[in-house]
């Protein structure tokens, strides 16, 4: 089989520095790495809302701030 053809059929999982074909690693690990992966994205997609709430929240402290000035 040609080297570049395995390759793209057999992804590779690089973890603590070693590397790993995934589809040689049997279903427990291979669910294991999708339950991983979907942690992943649920913590960046938090991390986003949390970033959000932060813009939100600075934007209302300004105009707290500016409508209590008109009160000075």
């Amino acid at each position: 089989m040609d080297e570049n053809t395995k390759d793209s059929a057999n992804p590779v999982l690089t973890f603590e520095g070693k590397k790993y074909f995934i589809n040689e690693l049997s279903n427990e690990i291979k669910e294991s790495i999708k339950l991983l992966q979907i942690a992943e994205t649920q913590l960046r997609m938090h991390q986003d809302t949390l970033k959000l709430l932060s813009i939100s929240r600075n934007s209302l402290v300004n105009q707290l701030r500016e409508k209590l000035k008109d009160l000075e």
